[in-house]
């Protein structure tokens, strides 16, 4: 079953001379439908409709005070691979504890006035939006859930505070129940893993960089912005990295393996950029024969002779020439050797032979602007409820509290909104059937199980389906369904009740949508020239003691995903793709420069009065300052200097010569960028 959950990895194509690639034989991507659907989409769905059956079941029979927190969880840890469901579920259970211990702090000290309530609310909503913009994945879910947890039992119990604590317990007892339930499900009928899937996806990306570096020898046309795309592309398999740990035993090698295979394709995209930076000679021949070096499959070991007999070949290579050329071939192969080994490692579930940390880039102004806003927006949808005195607002505020959170760990916040405002009125009108129609005063669980079945299941199928924004609408629909709904043992059935509750739901997210008019996000704009001005400032710095704190791979990494952020906050007219280029020539920069220093420490480890430990400490002031002649000069007197046997001078001297090349090759509001004197 898990090969049937697993659809084509290839689905986004960049503008890069790149054949199409299947990520899985077409037999196994079109083989066993239903309805026009994958059966992993119904066994999905289905599995997502026992364990809401499961959790309401256990939450009645151990008479909760809440049984719809329980089905909340399972609604919200709907995921389609069992380890992503865990990970997850670790992390609601850490986020529970925070925030109601929060709950229990706020109430505590305001329990006075409920509008002081709400305005505490909202500033630690910003507090735990602004957590979630330094993190990813469900470390960020985490916090925006430590967030509206608040809400959901402070400002549900303003009117009668003393009973925060008792609420507290009973939710998270509810919540534990819903996460329980959700995993015994997930292991009994086999929810399949999400290593192989990713290990299909991380194969064909290694393909497509392939691909890209053959058309880089070449001598084609490539696109910057395509380029920084596929970047993008490599980062964005972080987060789902992570929960690889919690799949099985050997999960926390296969995440090893994986994190290391995304770094590996990174550099190896490093490498790559690099060698477009060199004058390649003309000569088709040439140039064929240096790309069939990266023909060879998986199995195949690299061989760095043929990378030497290519440049034998050509006649017109100087040696000043040749010598980068050879190193950043060689750079290319390595680069290239250590994806395969670490997509092997990947594959048989063991440690890599050297496993990288993927350190993230996250933009503390960002975050701050986010907090701010997210609690400014609560704020002023909170105030108009109150100023208006309606009765019953402590469920809409849950939800715009819900809505806010959740859309604030999305890149498009208001956009989430949107789908929110429009799932709204759905859930309203598929709980009145359900509730007023379907059931009609039944209390027996087992007529209210089957008539939750096709809401549930409907709304699976399009949780698992292609579409991300139809996958949005059914998750928020059905979490409006539930909210709205409330299941309780036994069930009331209250018409004035579900009108208030549906209404004011309705209401709250067109105020928050609102107030996001009136408090606009961070625009794309302004995002990007403060992601832009980081990079330049980070690349004045580079080499300095802050930057040493990783290896050079993994600073890499770290800019990659900058690199992608900008990717996501650009457009498409000449600025932005001005910003992209001038961002990927301060991503070259400053990996050629932190390489070409792993080199020359190399050298300076040797007698501290011996020229080449000299030539190193003049080649390092002259890549701090970015002083392309200068480079070059120390890189030719370096290979003077070295004798026969000194190898690591002859190498140092070549990768300072790349360095060199890449440094000259930036765009001018690139090379006039301030180094560390002149930030």
């Amino acid at each position: 079953m898990a090969r049937l959950e697993y659809q084509q990895a290839d689905k986004t194509a960049i503008r890069l001379p790149v054949r199409a690639t299947s990520a899985l034989p077409a037999a196994t991507q079109f083989a066993f439908s239903l309805a026009g659907l994958p059966i992993s989409s119904w066994g999905f769905a289905v599995r997502l409709w026992i364990a809401v059956t499961i959790s309401l079941l256990t939450s009645f029979w151990l008479q909760l005070e809440a049984p719809s927190s329980a089905a909340l969880t399972v609604l919200i840890l709907a995921e389609p691979t069992r380890g992503q469901a865990l990970a997850k579920a670790g992390w609601r259970l850490i986020a529970t504890v925070i925030g109601t211990a929060a709950s229990i702090a706020i109430v505590g000290f305001l329990n006075q006035s409920g509008d002081l309530i709400l305005a505490a609310f909202a500033a630690w909503l910003g507090l735990c939006v602004y957590a979630a913009g330094l993190l990813d994945g469900y470390r960020a879910y985490a916090a925006v859930l430590s967030g509206y947890t608040v809400g959901l039992i402070a400002v549900q119990q303003i009117d009668s505070p003393q009973h925060v604590f008792e609420s507290g317990m009973s939710r998270g007892a509810a919540i534990a129940v819903g996460v329980l339930s959700i995993t015994l499900v997930n292991n009994l009928l086999l929810a399949p893993d999400r290593y192989p899937r990713l290990m299909v996806q991380l194969a064909a990306m290694h393909r497509r960089i392939r691909e890209y570096a053959k058309a880089v020898i070449r001598d084609e046309v490539t696109d910057a912005t395509a380029t920084a795309s596929l970047m993008r592309e490599i980062v964005a398999f972080h987060p789902e990295i992570a929960s690889l740990a919690t799949e099985s035993s050997s999960g926390s090698l296969r995440g090893a393996a994986a994190r290391s295979t995304t770094v590996a394709l990174v550099a190896e995209l490093r490498a790559i950029r690099a060698l477009a930076a060199l004058p390649v000679a003309a000569d088709p021949v040439f140039r064929e024969r240096l790309a069939s070096v990266l023909d060879r499959s998986d199995d195949e070991p690299p061989s760095i002779s043929a990378v030497g007999h290519a440049i034998d070949s050509a006649k017109n290579l100087t040696d000043a020439t040749a010598a980068p050329l050879v190193w950043a071939l060689s750079e290319l192969l390595r680069t290239d050797e250590e994806v395969r080994q670490n997509l092997a490692a990947l594959k048989s579930g063991m440690r890599p032979l050297r496993a990288w940390r993927a350190p993230l880039y996250q933009s503390n102004r960002i975050a701050v602007g986010n907090g701010i806003r997210a609690s400014a927006q609560f704020a002023i949808a909170s105030a108009l409820f109150v100023l208006a005195g309606w009765p019953a607002t402590s469920v809409p505020l849950f939800v715009v509290a819900l809505v806010s959170a959740l859309g604030a760990a999305t890149p498009n916040p208001r956009g989430f909104t949107t789908i929110a405002l429009i799932a709204s009125p759905i859930a309203v009108a598929l709980e009145g059937v359900f509730e007023f129609l379907i059931l009609d005063g039944v209390s027996d669980f087992p007529l209210l199980a089957i008539g939750l079945a096709p809401f549930v299941v409907g709304a699976g199928l399009l949780i698992s389906g292609p579409s991300p924004g139809l996958a949005s609408l059914g998750r928020i629909s059905l979490i409006f369904f539930m909210v709205i709904f409330s299941p309780s043992n036994p069930q009331t059935y209250d018409p004035q009740a579900f009108l208030f509750s549906s209404l004011f739901v309705c209401v709250g997210i067109g105020l928050l949508l609102a107030a996001q008019f009136l408090v606009p996000p961070v625009s794309h704009d302004l995002r990007r020239r403060w992601l832009i001005a980081s990079a330049r400032h980070e690349l004045g710095l580079v080499l300095s003691r802050s930057d040493r704190r990783y290896a050079p791979e993994e600073a890499m990494f770290r800019d990659a995903v900058r690199v992608g952020q900008i990717v996501a906050a650009a457009g498409a007219d000449l600025q932005h793709r001005i910003s992209i280029e001038e961002a990927l020539s301060y991503f070259d920069q400053a990996a050629a420069i932190r390489l070409s220093n792993a080199k020359l420490t190399q050298l300076a480890d040797g007698p501290t009065d011996s020229p080449l430990a000299s030539l190193a400490a003049e080649a390092r002031t002259a890549l701090v300052d970015r002083d392309a002649q200068r480079i070059h000069a120390i890189a030719r007197s370096l290979r003077e200097a070295a004798s026969g046997d000194e190898y690591l001078a002859i190498e140092a001297s070549a990768a300072l010569l790349l360095a060199g090349a890449v440094i000259e090759a930036a765009p001018p509001q690139a090379a006039n960028a301030p180094t560390e004197k002149g930030s």
